[in-house]
């Protein structure tokens, strides 16, 4: 199959079914190398066990889970049947235009998006926040550099000792 399309799943409730919709039809409108026509709605037991189909059924009323889909060969827009090639870039704008789809679906069904309460650092500067408790001595292989290296045979014993310290 060529463009974007993406994979839903299906409700009892009709409301709940339509409020599903809006997403992939907002990405058809934002992005021109993105088919409505070719999304679907399915419960196939073949994809019981992907991530769409189990958060599908786990999360609350209010949640919906996709799998987008993109053609590795090209994309056909609309009214032609000219097959474009795609590129990095082309990527790339689908990326963007699925964030600009977020945004677009926020604003339509008026949900809030908070923001943190303090600016984001880098990781890869940050020193890890101490762990509180005390070590406990059959979790711990040995010491590198200060800190505690769990033992691969431990991690299979109690949820306690499987973190490598007690509460």
């Amino acid at each position: 199959m060529m463009n974007g399309f993406m994979y839903g799943n299906v409700f009892e409730e009709e409301e709940r079914f339509q409020r599903q919709v809006i997403f992939p039809k907002l990405l058809c409108q934002n992005a021109e190398d993105f088919s409505f026509s070719r999304t679907s709605f399915n419960r196939d037991n073949v994809k019981a066990g992907t991530g769409r189909r189990f958060l599908g059924g786990l999360l609350d009323d209010s949640s919906y889970c996709y799998t987008l889909e993109v053609s590795f060969y090209s994309f056909v827009m609309g009214g032609t049947n000219t097959a474009i090639p795609y590129t990095e870039e082309a990527y790339m704008k689908l990326g963007r235009n699925v964030a600009r789809t977020f945004a677009d679906y926020y604003k339509l069904t008026n949900l809030r998006v908070e923001r943190p309460q303090a600016p984001l650092g880098s990781c890869s500067r940050e020193q890890p926040p101490a762990l509180k408790g005390t070590l406990n001595p059959g979790a711990v292989s040995g010491q590198e550099g200060g800190r505690a290296k769990r033992s691969r045979m431990n991690q299979k014993d109690t949820p306690s000792t499987s973190r490598g310290f007690e509460p």
